[in-house]
C-alpha cells in the first residue's frame, strides 16, 4: 500500500474545483504524514479524541473536518482548531457550536448533513427542514454556514445512488437562490465520488482509496 502514491493519483485525477478530503480516522500519525508528504492538506475523522491527539502531533497548516455525527457534549474539544463541521443536523447543535466557537473567539464552518439514503440507520436533517436551519443559522454570529452534505444508501444499486445525489445536487442549487453563501456540496466516498462528482459535488471523502481498506 503506498498511500503516497494513492495521494498524488487521486490528487491529480480529481477537477480543480473538487476538494478531496482524506479520511483519516483509525490510521496512524504516519501513515496521515505519508499523504501530507504527498501533497495533502484536508483529513477528516469521526471521533474527537482520536483528531486532538492527531492535532497535537502533525503540522498545523493541516485542515481537520470533523466527518462523522456530531455529540453536543464533543463540539467544547474540536472548537478551537477544527475547520470544518460536516454533520450539522439540528438548531441545538448549531447553537452549541456558536456557543463554544464564541469562547474561543473564531468563526466556525459548517455543512449542514441532509438525509438522503433510505436507511434509517443515517443522520441528517430532512430536506424541508433545511430553510428553517439556515434561517436559524443567519442569527448566529460565530457560525458559517458553507453547504450541504449527504451520504448516500450503502447499495450496489447505482440508480438509486445517482437519484439521491442528484436529489441533494437539487436541493443545493435551488437552496443558493437565496443562501448564495452556500459553496460546498460534499458527497462521494472512495465507492462513489465519481458518480458524486458527476452529479455536482465540489468535495469528496476518500479513505480507502488512500490508505488501504481500515482495520477496526
Amino acid at each position: 500500500m503506498n498511500i503516497g502514491a494513492n495521494t498524488r493519483n487521486l490528487l491529480k485525477s480529481l477537477p480543480d474545483y473538487v476538494q478531496l478530503v482524506a479520511v483519516s480516522k483509525t490510521k496512524s500519525v504516519d501513515e496521515i504524514k505519508a499523504s501530507y508528504a504527498a501533497g495533502q492538506r484536508i483529513f477528516g475523522e469521526n471521533k474527537i479524541q482520536e483528531m486532538v491527539t492527531k492535532w497535537e502531533l502533525l503540522p498545523k497548516d493541516i485542515s481537520w473536518h470533523m466527518i462523522g455525527h456530531v455529540q453536543r457534549n464533543k463540539v467544547k474539544y474540536m472548537a478551537p482548531f477544527v475547520d470544518l463541521i460536516h454533520g450539522i443536523d439540528s438548531i441545538k447543535l448549531l447553537q452549541e457550536v456558536q456557543k463554544q466557537a464564541l469562547k474561543n473567539n473564531r468563526i466556525q464552518r459548517c455543512l449542514i448533513q441532509i438525509r438522503i439514503a433510505k436507511e434509517e440507520t443515517k443522520f441528517g436533517l430532512p430536506p424541508d427542514q433545511l430553510n428553517e436551519l439556515l434561517e436559524a443559522a443567519e442569527t448566529l454570529s460565530h457560525v458559517q454556514v458553507e453547504g450541504l452534505m449527504g451520504m448516500a444508501t450503502f447499495t450496489d444499486d447505482r440508480a438509486q445512488i445517482k437519484q439521491e445525489f442528484e436529489q441533494l445536487n437539487a436541493l443545493f442549487i435551488s437552496s443558493k437562490k437565496n443562501w448564495p453563501k452556500l459553496t460546498i456540496l460534499s458527497m462521494g466516498m472512495s465507492g462513489d465520488y465519481p458518480l458524486a462528482i458527476e452529479c455536482g459535488s465540489n468535495m469528496i471523502r476518500v479513505g480507502s482509496k488512500i490508505f488501504g481498506e481500515r482495520n477496526y
